[in-house]
């Protein structure tokens, strides 16, 4: 389909903006707006029929045809403000500072933030101390880091160009990540100059560019959801902590004479004791010793297990499960709230004042030329037809709050529902095909093959084979593996000749099946080709997983993985950023420590003992040391599991002094706080799931993801499809015939909370409008342009200046 934008506008928008300031005259981008038009409804020529006034216009000489594209460009920025969720104070208010926020809005430059971000984040594998393949002089990944830093600094120097200095205290992230950007300047600066590196703990802030691209909303929102969720855990780590004291102090009072029992000798002891039982890494060996002197002190540790285990650290999941829950409710309330907020601004915008209260189809052309130059004429027009219930030909204030909405929405015509291979040559197969595959017993047939399948390889791995490789090519590439994959690949062939290829790659079981069954053909083709090739051997058996879909249980499994994986890569990353803080503060202060034959006399000594000849299994806990960001990352991992965590800490406190069992202890914190909310998460997508099937029919869901359009060529004129825009539309609207368009939307929680969330909808924006209406405001009519329209002066107490096309 065509595009909206006219061929000959330039494609980056800082360019076209700045060729508009230097001519005289605009060419009106494909737009059916002239210097001397009849306005909206018809009428005298020469009557400038501009409505509200983009602040981007100010102290500049344009003819109204200027002003407009000024209005749609600003209505742009208006919605993409909303849809990134940023803050309205941070908004392009003049010329001057449009360029710059432009730039920063590039994708291209978008790109190059994030790399640069990510090479920030990558030079800890060659910086001291480095991992041995990637070690590079100091000089090189000095001058790589300097770099790096530079293009972030010109990013945040262009965007303290239009938000000002004095707005950069209300962005806490923009300041904190200028303040991170001096400070390692300074210090890289520092590192070229003295040719060697120094003790750089803030080496673990590099995270903080990463986190800021644009790319990494999703990590920004869970890290925000973390801090949110803080003071209830924060309540409950109090709680916790009192309770591990409370009984840290009875154990020193109980056991601290009794000498086998070294866990209790000193009060630091019998903390860090009970701190670690707290995980039950350390249970029963804590108690043992004690437990041979009385069998009656076991009641002392069974009550500590069950009071901090079994009772308050499930108590704080119920705690951050009720709170992650009203955050997520509040998160979708601000989120539509916000839009809703920009929606407006952007609809004062493109408002006339011969329709104040309407927003004509050109204008909405208009502004979606600058928001989504991708989307066709047609696109454009069936998302204005969408937003026009009240078939006004103008999109009220109301109507026009939806716009977000349609944006998600992908037309087809409603012709394009019939068979993929309608009046085609593959039109017998594909019907032959059709009547095959829409067989009540195909899908029984297709289990039974999977079962097959199944029992196959389970008499496979029965069979004695004389050694791995002849096991591993008995399993995965013997003659019933062709058999079953070839079967598999029939299914498949079958399936995409009855629905095509586009919908039937529309099923995530049928992306799932191609996959697996093309990935068991791979791998048993390696195997004849490479027979020590032995990992391919897990391919053949996933296609298993297609038995857990008989289940409802599974299936509502493996729906609330699909919601949730947005929301699981976002916690990913954040782990990966927490591993990479703590890897880089734990180089820098353990790398130089060798485990190896330490912590002589003490209860870990039997783990690090180490021969060149000969080990023992428990002597290889040496390896588990800070020596690069690789080994660190294995470390913390293990740290995580909390299996033996105590084992580590101690010998580092053997070695390094004890106050470094801290750096442990944060760490387990840290995870133990982020790993609660992760487990907040899945509870929420999982209900939220439930409620969902429970309270939607699939006629519901069906009317949910799909919307309807009808219209005609002879309803397009009407409406003021012209110039352009109506020649792209002559294509797809046959004169005298009525045509029907079909809308799809992604089936994504956000869509989904709609649904669920349609009382509390009503009720925030009702609450909204009535806070809109009661909200003092005072109308000023700037006497230095008679063009412009009224202003919206803020009451006393909220901002005191005054901005044009600002407020609704």
């Amino acid at each position: 389909m065509a595009s909206l934008r006219s061929p000959s506008s330039p494609s980056d928008g800082y360019k076209r903006f700045s060729d508009d300031f230097a001519n005289s005259s605009i060419n009106n981008y494909g737009s059916n707006v002239t210097n001397s038009r009849t306005g909206d409804g018809g009428g005298d020529t020469n009557t400038l029929d501009m409505g509200s006034r983009s602040s981007l216009h100010t102290g500049l000489q344009m003819s109204e045809d200027e002003h407009w594209e000024m209005n749609y460009h600003e209505a742009a920025i208006y919605l993409e403000e909303g849809l990134n969720n940023e803050k309205f104070d941070s908004h392009p208010s003049s010329p001057e500072e449009l360029p710059a926020y432009l730039r920063v809005h590039n994708p291209w430059y978008h790109g190059l933030d994030l790399l640069a971000s990510l090479v920030l984040i990558l030079l800890a594998f060659t910086e001291d101390p480095a991992v041995p393949a990637f070690e590079l002089p100091v000089w090189a990944h000095g001058t790589i880091e300097l770099l790096a830093l530079t293009v972030i600094g010109i990013e945040l120097h262009l965007k303290l160009k239009w938000i000002g200095w004095g707005t950069i205290f209300k962005h806490k992230r923009t300041m904190i990540k200028g303040l991170t950007l001096l400070i390692m300047l300074l210090e890289a600066v520092v590192v070229l100059c003295r040719q060697s590196s120094h003790f750089r703990v803030t080496r673990a802030l590099r995270p903080i560019f990463l986190v800021d691209t644009r790319h990494c909303g999703g990590v920004r929102r869970f890290i925000r959801q973390i801090l949110q969720s803080l003071p209830p855990i924060l309540d409950m780590l109090g709680l916790l902590m009192f309770f591990v004291a409370t009984y840290s102090l009875l154990g020193y009072y109980l056991f601290s004479e009794h000498i086998d029992n070294g866990h209790f000798r000193t009060l630091s002891d019998s903390f860090v004791s009970m701190f670690v039982l707290l995980t039950t890494a350390n249970f029963p060996d804590v108690m043992m010793p004690s437990y041979a002197k009385s069998k009656w002190y076991a009641v002392f540790f069974i009550l500590y297990i069950i009071t901090v285990l079994y009772v308050l650290m499930n108590l704080m999941l119920a705690v951050v499960y009720e709170t992650f829950t009203r955050i997520e409710r509040e998160k979708c309330r601000a989120l539509l709230l916000h839009r809703r907020g920009a929606a407006r601004r952007a609809f004062r915008l493109l408002v006339s004042r011969r329709a104040p209260h309407a927003v004509k189809l050109r204008h909405f052309v208009g502004l979606i030329r600058h928001y989504a130059p991708h989307y066709s004429g047609l696109d454009v027009y069936l998302m204005f037809k969408q937003l026009n219930q009240s078939t006004t030909g103008g999109l009220s204030r109301t109507e026009f709050a939806n716009v977000y909405e349609v944006f998600a929405l992908r037309w087809a015509p409603q012709t394009s529902r019939a068979p993929w291979y309608a009046e085609s040559p593959l039109e017998p197969l594909g019907r032959a095909a059709a009547v095959i595959v829409y067989r009540p017993y195909f899908e029984y047939v297709i289990y039974a093959l999977i079962i097959g399948n199944g029992l196959a390889m389970v008499l496979r791995v029965l069979e004695a084979a004389g050694d791995l490789q002849d096991s591993a090519r008995l399993l995965c590439a013997s003659w019933d593996t062709w058999l079953f994959l070839t079967l598999f690949l029939i299914e498949a062939g079958l399936r995409i000749m009855a629905s095509g290829l586009s919908a039937y790659l529309e099923s995530g079981w049928n992306v799932f099946d191609l996959s697996v069954t093309l990935l068991a053909l791979m791998g048993a083709v390696l195997l004849t080709i490479a027979p020590k090739l032995f990992i391919v051997v897990m391919f053949r058996p996933l296609r298993l997983m297609r038995l857990y879909k008989l289940k409802k249980r599974y299936r509502d499994v493996f729906g609330t993985l699909v919601l949730l994986s947005p929301l699981m890569s976002s916690a990913g990353c954040v782990m990966l950023v927490m591993y990479y803080f703590f890897a880089i503060i734990g180089m820098e202060l353990f790398a130089g420590y060798n485990l190896r034959n330490c912590c002589i006399n003490t209860t870990v000594e039997d783990f690090y003992k180490y021969s060149e000849n000969s080990s023992t299994p428990l002597g290889y806990y040496y390896l588990n040391n800070f020596e690069n960001i690789l080994t660190s990352g294995v470390t913390l991992f293990e740290l995580t599991v909390v299996n033996n965590w105590f084992i580590l800490m101690n010998a580092f406190a053997s070695v390094a002094g004890q106050l470094s069992r801290l750096y442990f202890m944060v760490f387990y914190l840290f995870t133990m706080v982020v790993l609660t909310i992760v487990v907040a998460s899945v509870l929420e997508a999982f209900r939220f799931r439930i409620q969902y099937k429970r309270s939607t029919t699939k006629r519901d869901e069906e009317k949910l993801l799909h919307e309807e359009v009808h219209t005609s060529w002879e309803e397009a004129q009407r409406i003021g499809a012209t110039g352009d825009l109506a020649e792209q539309l002559r294509t797809y609207l046959p004169p005298g015939i009525d045509v029907t368009f079909i809308g799809t939307r992604p089936r994504t929680k956000e869509v989904l909370q709609r649904r669920m969330y349609q009382t509390e909808i009503q009720k925030w924006l009702a609450e909204e409008d009535e806070n809109d209406e009661l909200q003092p405001s005072t109308t000023v009519t700037s006497s230095e342009d008679p063009l412009s329209p009224p202003l919206i002066q803020q009451p006393d107490g909220d901002n005191h200046h005054i901005r044009s096309g600002y407020q609704l």
